[in-house]
């Protein structure tokens, strides 16, 4: 236990004194052209700590700056290499889709995606050092993982048969390996570091607290619910969030799901975790939170309430209830009539007789109805920091035809 408690301050310490950046880059291409506004058969940007910094789509065909800093601090000849990067990218990808489509026994009815995100990840130290974290550099399609590389071992990591040959070649090509992992450690910390400098103005904000929550709604499994820890309005980025039950920490073995931490619309960010518990459970379950701009870290109890556990018995319940009175309505009126005490033609309507032949209009006893008609009117580079200094080395580890046939 004081194992335990030594590191979770260590952890929290950590987190408290340093800072975390991330660049990347995000190339995405689709098999053939959609008729969807915004939607382009080809798209780049480059991402700083997950704000847009830099774009290029199919349609414009030119890198443009989406923050002011960019446009002011990068030269002319920044965009129009870059410029020229994305081009030879996007025939990159049109060519490589295509093989993989093929490589998947796809056909072109459906639309395919082929991705490829990388980047690089720092802590960002009391003293402005800053230390490397991690590098990325993937290749995902329709959705799925389909390559990676292995910064550790310099090696790309396939998790489906259909990438075997692409690792076999790249893997073969060590001089492509060994810049990509120069690379995420290298090259692009040195442009994080740039931009980090360049738009620190911009990034930097006013420090703000989490708001802390605990909730449940009513879980798809019969019987129980999902128990929600919510902190949200906080910046900077890191913080800690543990769910406990009966004061022991639940990890992801106890069925604890996340997303991380994602960013809210106003420059702040929000993290949730989940898991899902008997909805008779009358253990205490507490939400825990720690964050920079926090004294002390923040304990939520669940006050062991479901939000909208009652609602379908009380929707059942004025259902049954409106069915009653509809009867109750329609049996009376049937009475009185019976009685006469309601009568057609006191109302002006026509006899009993002329309103069974209009619905017998036709003279064989069939009732003409004429129901309305409705119509539906609605009806990066690898360089882009570097500006594409491994465009030679791409080309010579490209899904090349010959190189991924069956």
């Amino acid at each position: 236990m004081y194992f335990v408690v030594v590191l979770l301050l260590f952890r929290t310490l950590s987190m408290v004194n340093s800072e975390t950046w991330s660049l990347s880059y995000i190339y995405t291409a689709l098999s053939k052209p959609v008729e969807l506004p915004g939607i382009h058969e080809f798209t780049a940007m480059g991402l700083l700590n997950d704000k847009q910094i830099d774009y290029y789509d199919s349609v414009a065909k030119k890198k443009i700056p989406k923050q002011d800093w960019m446009r002011e601090k990068l030269p002319a000849d920044y965009w129009e290499k870059g410029t020229q990067s994305r081009k030879s990218k996007e025939q990159w990808f049109k060519v490589n889709v295509n093989i993989l489509m093929d490589r998947m026994r796809h056909n072109n009815t459906d639309v395919h995606i082929l991705q490829w995100k990388h980047g690089c990840e720092i802590d960002k130290q009391p003293d402005d050092t800053l230390k490397f974290i991690k590098g990325t550099d993937q290749y995902s399609y329709d959705g799925d993982d389909f390559l990676a590389f292995d910064d550790a071992t310099m090696q790309w990591v396939a998790p489906v048969d259909q990438a075997l040959p692409t690792k076999r070649k790249w893997d073969g090509v060590q001089i492509l390996n060994q810049y990509t992992k120069g690379y995420l450690e290298k090259e692009c910390v040195d442009w994080l570091s740039k931009f980090m400098a360049y738009g620190d103005k911009e990034f930097r904000r006013a420090d703000s607290p989490p708001k802390v929550y605990a909730f449940a709604k009513k879980a798809k499994t019969a019987g129980h619910v999902r128990l929600t820890c919510m902190a949200t309005g906080f910046y900077p980025k890191d913080v800690l969030m543990y769910i406990k039950k009966n004061g022991v920490q639940l990890t992801k073995q106890d069925g604890v799901q996340s997303d991380g931490v994602l960013p809210n619309d106003d420059e702040t960010y929000q993290i949730r975790m989940s898991v899902q518990i008997p909805e008779a459970d009358k253990e205490t379950y507490e939400c825990f939170v720690n964050h920079t701009t926090l004294k002390e870290p923040i304990w939520v109890k669940w006050d062991g309430k479901c939000c909208d556990c009652s609602q379908v018995t009380v929707v059942v319940i004025v259902a049954v209830v409106l069915v009653v009175l509809i009867v109750a309505l329609v049996t009376s009126l049937l009475v009185l009539w019976k009685k006469g005490k309601i009568c057609a033609g006191n109302t002006g309507a026509l006899p009993p007789t002329e309103i069974q032949g209009s619905l017998n209009g036709n003279g064989n006893g069939a009732a003409i109805l004429s129901m309305p008609v409705t119509t539906d009117g609605a009806s990066s580079t690898s360089s882009d920091s570097g500006q594409g200094s491994k465009e030679r080395l791409e080309r010579e580890a490209m899904l090349t035809n010959e190189a991924i046939g069956e």
